[in-house]
C-alpha cells in the first residue's frame, strides 16, 4: 500500500548503466559485421575511422550533462520513509524495453553504414555504450564520496524512460548508501 504523498523512485545511476550493455554489445556486434564489406573507403580506413568514432563518441557521452548531474544531485532532498525504492532488475527492464525500437534502429543504422565506412557505426554505437558505463561509474564515485545514494521519480522518466536530467526532472532524492538493491554507480550490490 502507497500512502499519501509517497513517491516510487528509481536510482539515478541504474537509469544511465541500463544502456551501457545493450549499446555496447549491439555496436560489437555491428562491428563486427561490418567488416565483411568493402566498403567505399575499404576495411583498414573504416577501422581506424571506427576507433576514432568509438573513443570520441565515449568521451561525448561519458561528459556530456555533467554540470546538470552536479546541480540536481548538489540539490537532493532526503527521501520520505514512505517512498517507494525501484529494483534495480525492474528499473533496467524498463529502460531496456521502452528504448528496444531505438536500440533496433541504432544497429540497423550501424550494419548500414558498413557499407560506406565498414565497421565505423558499429564502434561508434560500442563507444556510446562505454560512455555511459563510465557516466555510471562517475556517478558511483560521487555517491560512494558523499555516502549517499540519488533517486529521482518515476513518473518523470516518462512511459520510454527518458533522460535522467531531462526538462521533466526538477529534482533528485537522497538515501543512505545502504538503501536499495544496487550499490553506488548502478551495478548489482554483492
Amino acid at each position: 500500500m502507497v500512502t499519501r504523498g509517497a513517491q516510487g523512485l528509481v536510482r539515478t545511476a541504474v537509469v544511465v548503466r541500463a544502456g551501457a550493455a545493450p549499446l555496447w554489445w549491439l555496436g560489437v556486434l555491428a562491428a563486427g559485421i561490418g567488416v565483411l564489406p568493402g566498403g567505399f573507403t575499404g576495411r583498414r580506413i573504416g577501422v581506424m575511422a571506427g576507433a576514432l568514432l568509438c573513443v570520441a563518441a565515449a568521451l561525448w557521452v561519458a561528459y556530456s550533462r555533467r554540470r546538470r548531474y552536479l546541480e540536481l544531485t548538489r540539490d537532493a532532498t532526503r527521501a520520505g520513509k514512505h517512498d517507494v525504492l525501484q529494483d534495480r532488475a525492474v528499473t533496467v527492464r524498463n529502460w531496456r524495453r521502452g528504448h528496444r525500437w531505438w536500440l533496433l534502429l541504432g544497429f540497423l543504422a550501424a550494419v548500414g553504414s558498413a557499407f560506406a565506412v565498414p565497421a565505423a557505426g558499429g564502434m561508434t554505437l560500442a563507444g556510446a555504450g562505454a560512455g555511459l558505463w563510465l557516466k555510471a561509474a562517475w556517478l558511483g564515485r560521487r555517491e560512494r564520496g558523499a555516502q549517499t545514494l540519488v533517486w529521482l521519480r518515476v513518473d518523470w522518466l516518462g512511459p520510454r524512460a527518458g533522460a535522467p536530467v531531462g526538462k521533466q526532472v526538477r529534482g533528485y532524492r537522497a538515501t543512505g548508501p545502504a538503501a536499495g538493491d544496487a550499490a553506488p554507480g548502478g551495478a548489482r550490490r554483492h
